[in-house]
């Protein structure tokens, strides 16, 4: 929004919030209408393009993100927040006015419905009106929205995003772009008075002006320098992401739309674009000091991946689905096919820890995967590459992450560790934090809980063992469970553990991921369920509670962060990702691998020192407000 909003800021369908699509629906079904009954192809031709449009942005918003994370030939080295991703989530509603125009003008102006696909003098003046009068009246009408009384006004919500990203471009108070849309009319009527409008021209038009507006916010470099050698005079016609950045931290140069010739003409060109852009090229990726090594949960976690959708990437991943997602099951079934044939890491994310550098990589994975005996061989040999390509990088600390399932593949890359003893790079799992956070979640004067797990962790047996020895009752559910625990603590703590096998009276209830339903219809009504697993269990009971997975609200120094980790909430990180943080700030020279865990009240105690918060149960519920 702007500093102070002007007349007509809001879009018209600003109150209907996810159903804004629905100021579409009357068209469409008037066009299939129309296509049934009297094959009117021109008609039903609009909905695909606008889906391509939406797939071409798309396609710039996960290559910028992915690009910027890694480091080679970015721009601006700032972050980004969720304040701008909030803000930058209408990016669509260009699209559906670019639909509205599209119906509207089909329907009320007959000739278009007799357009011929290609005319070559059509497209000449096409460039030539764009060249002319569309970059001089926007270079103009550009300087004029800097104006104090313009700018705040209207310009300042699109220059709130300092360093930009692709959909940046089309975030604008309604009356800004309707006005962008005017004057990008110009080809368009310059064509139809010419008699030289074709079904292409319009069509390339719009794309062409999506591609360079995209090119222009996407903060990295990617025009090479051999086309400038090649043609010099290209400079003056066309615009590079770091030129058009600039603008946005500059504010004051740059003006021009994707043709920098009038900057270079009324001399408002930034002197130092010639040597950002060269700067650009020549930044390598990023070598960061820490790496968290994830994978894909469900099937549809691509979408809320930060290379995904944004919108979804930015807000928790519930167990329930958007409905919208069902009907991409294409995209979903072509991903699962990616990921037998996909055989590398990729980096999805990048933060700033004080002066840690910190990435994230994700395995290409399904966590059903995990689990396919066929698939062990290819999952063991994805993770040796990624702690080998870390290791060559000079990468500190490499944290697992999610991958404590990979147990049964290389026993936390314990196994890997000890064929190459040489590897500088340490290795953790987070185990010691995970069993901090969870002792500290425990209301204080508890007495007993109740510990149920499938399989009994080294993460299961150490909470187990820390609340003996506190004199905390550990009630287990299951026979087996009871002697393999027996077996594993000292005498003198076995004497606090309980074995139950009918309903238990305690309401504190420390659980896995593999909780059931019959497990949990055991725990009285207002059972506190605090799970010790990187994965939640399914809610079953509406009158019980549910805490957070095992994680920690985050200090403010982290910066960078517009994502959110899976199902936790905003600005909260997971104990296994922080776990590789403070390994990597305390310098600790050891890896936190295969039936390795440090000190739990060390590692508690350098989690608050470096400013990281107990997520209580309020705070939880206040992060998901």
């Amino acid at each position: 929004m702007a500093s102070k909003p002007g007349i007509l800021t809001e879009w018209p369908w600003a109150n209907l919030g996810n159903f804004k699509y629905l100021v579409l629906v009357p068209f469409v079904g008037h066009s299939i209408y129309s296509f049934l009954l009297e094959g009117d192809i021109g008609y039903i031709a609009i909905l695909p393009f606008l889906l391509f449009r939406f797939i071409h942005n798309q396609i710039w918003i996960s290559l910028s993100r992915h690009r910027t994370a890694k480091g080679n030939n970015r721009i601006v080295d700032r972050s980004i927040e969720f304040d701008q991703v909030d803000r930058e989530n209408s990016w669509d509603d260009q699209i559906i006015f670019n639909g509205l125009l599209y119906y509207i003008g089909y329907l009320r102006m007959e000739q278009v419905h007799h357009l011929p696909l290609w005319r070559t003098d059509g497209l000449i003046i096409t460039v030539l009106a764009h060249i002319g009068p569309v970059e001089f009246i926007y270079y103009w009408f550009h300087r004029a929205l800097h104006h104090h009384f313009l700018y705040s006004r209207y310009h300042s919500h699109h220059h709130s995003s300092i360093v930009t990203q692709p959909i940046s471009a089309f975030i604008h108070p309604f009356a800004e772009l309707a006005s962008y849309y005017a004057i990008f009319s110009v080809p368009v009527i310059a064509t139809e008075f010419t008699g030289t409008t074709s079904v292409a021209t319009i069509t390339l038009y719009v794309i062409v002006s999506d591609f360079m507006n995209n090119l222009g916010h996407c903060n990295f470099e990617v025009i090479p320098k051999w086309m400038f050698s090649l043609f010099p005079p290209l400079k003056y016609l066309i615009y590079t992401p770091s030129y058009h950045s600039l603008h946005h931290t500059q504010f004051r140069t740059n003006y021009s739309l994707f043709m920098p010739i009038y900057d270079y003409i009324f001399g408002t060109m930034d002197k130092s674009s010639d040597t950002l852009y060269e700067k650009s090229l020549e930044k390598k990726a990023e070598v960061p000091d820490v790496v968290h090594l994830t994978h894909l949960t469900t099937l549809q976690s691509i979408y809320h991946l930060r290379l995904g959708f944004s919108s979804l990437a930015s807000n928790p991943h519930m167990t329930s689905s958007k409905w919208y997602l069902w009907l991409m099951w294409p995209v979903t079934l072509w991903s699962i096919v990616i990921t037998w044939i996909y055989s590398h890491t990729f980096v999805i994310e990048r933060n700033l820890f004080k002066d840690l550098k910190l990435q994230t990589w994700a395995i290409p994975k399904f966590r059903k995967q995990y689990f396919s005996q066929w698939q062990r061989k290819s999952i063991n040999n994805l993770i040796k590459e990624a702690i080998m390509e870390a290791d060559q990088k000079g990468v500190k600390v490499l944290s697992l992450g999610l991958l404590n399932q990979a147990k049964k593949l290389n026993n936390n890359g314990e196994i890997y560790i000890r064929k190459h003893p040489e590897l500088k790079v340490k290795v953790v799992d987070g185990s010691s934090l995970v069993v901090a956070v969870v002792l500290n979640s425990i209301p204080k004067g508890t007495s007993q809980v109740v510990l149920q797990t499938r399989r009994l962790s080294k993460v299961a047996n150490a909470i187990a063992l820390a609340l003996c020895q506190r004199g905390i009752q550990v009630v287990t559910l299951d026979e087996e469970e009871y002697k393999g625990l027996k077996a594993r603590v000292t005498p003198e703590a076995a004497a606090n553990l309980v074995l139950s096998k009918s309903t238990c009276v305690s309401k504190m209830w420390l659980v896995d991921d593999g909780l059931s339903e019959d497990e949990q219809l055991k725990a009285p009504k207002g059972t506190l369920f605090i799970p010790y697993s990187p994965f939640p269990p399914k809610k079953v009971r509406e009158d019980c509670f549910y805490f957070s997975t095992p994680a920690m609200i985050c200090p403010k120094h982290l910066q960078n962060v517009d994502s959110c980790e899976n199902w936790l909430p905003r600005r909260v990180m997971s104990a296994l990702r922080i776990a590789g943080i403070l390994h990597a700030f305390e310098g600790w020279n050891e890896h936190e691998c295969g039936d390795m865990m440090f000190d739990v009240d060390r590692v508690w105690k350098a989690s608050l020192d470096h400013g990281f918060s107990p997520l209580t149960m309020s705070s939880a519920i206040e992060a998901k407000i």
